[in-house]
Protein backbone atom coordinates (compact mmCIF):
# COMPACT_ATOMS: atom_id res chain seq x y z
CA UNK A 1 0.00 0.00 0.00
CA UNK A 2 1.20 3.21 -0.56
CA UNK A 3 2.40 6.19 1.85
CA UNK A 4 2.23 9.79 2.05
CA UNK A 5 4.97 11.75 2.64
CA UNK A 6 4.50 11.62 6.57
CA UNK A 7 4.72 7.51 6.42
CA UNK A 8 0.64 7.03 6.54
CA UNK A 9 -0.92 4.61 4.77
CA UNK A 10 -3.27 5.61 1.66
CA UNK A 11 -5.28 3.37 -1.07
CA UNK A 12 -3.31 2.55 -4.15
CA UNK A 13 -6.21 3.43 -6.05
CA UNK A 14 -8.55 6.52 -7.16
CA UNK A 15 -11.47 4.89 -6.05
CA UNK A 16 -10.46 3.23 -3.08
CA UNK A 17 -9.32 6.89 -1.70
CA UNK A 18 -12.69 8.33 -2.90
CA UNK A 19 -14.44 5.82 -0.50
CA UNK A 20 -12.46 6.02 2.13
CA UNK A 21 -12.42 10.32 2.12
CA UNK A 22 -16.54 9.54 2.26
CA UNK A 23 -16.24 7.04 5.19
CA UNK A 24 -14.17 9.94 6.51
CA UNK A 25 -16.77 12.54 5.66
CA UNK A 26 -20.00 10.39 6.65
CA UNK A 27 -17.99 9.10 10.29
CA UNK A 28 -17.54 5.98 9.64
CA UNK A 29 -13.95 6.21 10.43
CA UNK A 30 -11.65 8.95 12.18
CA UNK A 31 -9.05 10.23 9.65
CA UNK A 32 -5.87 8.81 10.51
CA UNK A 33 -3.45 10.90 12.47
CA UNK A 34 0.17 11.40 12.28
CA UNK A 35 1.79 8.72 13.92
CA UNK A 36 3.95 9.21 17.00
CA UNK A 37 7.41 7.41 16.57
CA UNK A 38 8.61 9.35 19.39
CA UNK A 39 10.94 10.81 16.84
CA UNK A 40 10.34 14.74 18.60
CA UNK A 41 12.26 13.23 21.71
CA UNK A 42 14.74 12.20 19.17
CA UNK A 43 15.35 15.51 17.50
CA UNK A 44 15.18 16.99 20.97
CA UNK A 45 18.06 14.46 22.40
CA UNK A 46 19.83 15.44 19.42
CA UNK A 47 20.22 19.03 19.69
CA UNK A 48 20.47 18.67 22.96
CA UNK A 49 22.93 16.26 22.58
CA UNK A 50 25.93 18.22 20.48
CA UNK A 51 25.86 21.00 23.29
CA UNK A 52 25.80 18.60 26.09
CA UNK A 53 28.83 16.26 24.57
CA UNK A 54 30.98 19.61 23.91
CA UNK A 55 30.44 21.11 27.66
CA UNK A 56 32.08 17.72 28.54
CA UNK A 57 35.30 17.23 26.28
CA UNK A 58 38.64 18.80 27.08
CA UNK A 59 40.00 21.41 24.02
CA UNK A 60 42.58 18.57 23.53
CA UNK A 61 39.55 15.84 22.72
CA UNK A 62 38.21 18.24 20.62
CA UNK A 63 41.00 18.98 18.41
CA UNK A 64 41.25 15.47 17.96
CA UNK A 65 37.84 15.07 16.95
CA UNK A 66 38.22 18.03 14.58
CA UNK A 67 41.37 16.65 13.11
CA UNK A 68 40.20 13.23 12.31
CA UNK A 69 36.57 14.56 10.95
CA UNK A 70 38.89 16.79 8.53
CA UNK A 71 40.39 14.07 7.32
CA UNK A 72 37.42 12.02 6.23
CA UNK A 73 36.16 15.18 4.69
CA UNK A 74 39.78 15.62 2.33
CA UNK A 75 39.77 11.44 1.86
CA UNK A 76 35.75 11.35 -0.11
CA UNK A 77 37.58 13.78 -2.78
Amino acid sequence: MPKGPKGQRRPADVVGAAIMVAKIATGEIEEPTELDDGKEYARKGGREGGKARAAVLTQEQRSEIARIAAEARWKKS
